[in-house]
């Protein structure tokens, strides 16, 4: 399994490199203060970050709802558990 992941790593490393290699053109990068010119390999993988960060920002708001949901659940389940433990334990009444 070591030997996998480390496959894997070294791979991802070679393919980091070869684009890096294969987009090192320097590209004029406009922000609202100015401006500035970097490799597109650093726009393009700058990009790709900033887009998986606000994707696990956007996620997080509904992921803590659901955590929030499933602790409220499982306190209820305990509850009901118990009510039903409880109602077991009492003797029957004869008629």
């Amino acid at each position: 399994m070591r030997f996998l992941k480390l496959l894997f790593f070294i791979l991802a490393m070679m393919v980091g490199a070869a684009f890096t290699v294969l987009n090192a053109e320097p590209v004029l990068f406009n922000y609202y203060f100015g401006s500035r010119e970097l490799p597109l390999s650093v726009i393009l993988i700058g990009t790709l970050g900033l887009g998986i960060f606000l994707g696990i920002l956007s996620g997080m708001n509904t992921m803590l709802g659901l955590k929030r949901k499933n602790s409220i659940l499982r306190r209820r389940s305990r509850l009901v558990d118990e009510e039903v433990k409880n109602l077991r334990s009492l003797p029957l009444k004869d008629q």
